[in-house]
């Protein structure tokens, strides 16, 4: 049993927080709305902030939405940072910037501990089954220390380089899905438009070579007309805000993800910012002045 951290209980890491209780870690747990009962219940001791978490934990996990959330929960008043000894671990699950990542990483190195940026894709869904693939940078030390601790969480969990890394592959990961969806979107559009039904076309499609995850999961959403949140577009916003300063700095043009970002930001402005990211539909929709399928 290791005593664990949990600072982040949203919709990600509740059910992440959950599957470390269920495998017999012990929990200390901290976030600003109140912790699930069912991690009390099951043993989790609430913590009044990061500082009691750090003092009372062997590995801190941060999981929360984005860089300046991190930076208040590590570095704020009584921060994780102000409770930790020699020899303990950061992991920060959260999607956020890998350069500020690499300057959290070494104020957390000079404090005498190993810090990883290990952000996850799989959404909800993924959380919920355990089944989220973990994209982890930083020391290999640590990376082995917390391998039987991330794999509680999820089934894909690579060590893909140093500190930033993680978050990097994040974003490149975001980059992928927004653009897929986008892809799916026209195609999905596109057949329903010619008079075919959309609903056949994406089944034959899964036994081809444009087969995805997206057009499974995603392409029954645009058809069913389910746009519920699993991942929100203004998170998914964030992330390829993420992408395009991140080009910027390194001189990169991504037309693509650009385009993407702004069919996301259609949606926001038409109340969408909470829809479900695979709503990107309904800009391409909206443009077209025809729906995929009806509701």
């Amino acid at each position: 049993m290791t005593n664990i951290g949990f600072i982040g209980l949203g919709t990600m890491g509740r059910p992440m927080a959950g599957h470390l209780q269920a495998a017999g870690h012990r929990l200390f747990l901290h976030d600003v709305a109140p912790i699930a009962p069912e991690l009390v219940a099951e043993g989790g001791v609430v913590c009044k902030s990061g500082k009691a978490v750090a003092e009372q934990a062997d590995i801190v996990i941060v999981m929360v939405p984005d860089t300046p959330h991190v930076e208040a929960v590590l570095f704020g008043p009584d921060g994780v940072a102000a409770g930790l000894s020699k020899g303990k671990i950061v992991a920060d699950m959260s999607s956020i910037s890998p350069l500020a990542t690499k300057e959290f990483a070494k104020k957390i190195e000079a404090l005498g501990c190993d810090y990883l940026d290990a952000p996850v894709s799989g959404g909800e869904v993924g959380a919920k089954a355990a089944s989220l693939t973990i994209m982890v940078g930083g020391p290999e030390r640590a990376f082995e220390t917390m391998k039987p601790i991330f794999d509680k969480m999820g089934k894909n969990v690579t060590l893909v380089g140093g500190n930033g890394d993680g978050q990097t592959t994040k974003v490149a990961n975001q980059i992928i899905v927004a653009l897929t969806i986008e892809a799916v979107g026209e195609a999905l559009l596109f057949a329903s438009k010619a008079g075919a039904d959309p609903a056949l076309v994406r089944k034959a499609l899964m036994g081809g070579f444009a087969s995805s995850r997206i057009l499974e999961v995603h392409g029954e959403r645009m058809v069913k007309r389910n746009f519920e949140p699993g991942f929100r577009i203004e998170l998914h916003q964030k992330d390829l805000n993420l992408a395009l300063e991140g080009a910027r700095a390194l001189g990169l043009s991504l037309p693509s993800t650009a385009l993407a970002q702004q069919l996301f930001s259609s949606c926001a402005a038409h109340g969408g910012k909470a829809w479900d990211h695979s709503g990107m539909v309904r800009a391409l929709e909206m443009m077209a002045s025809h729906e995929v399928a009806k509701g």
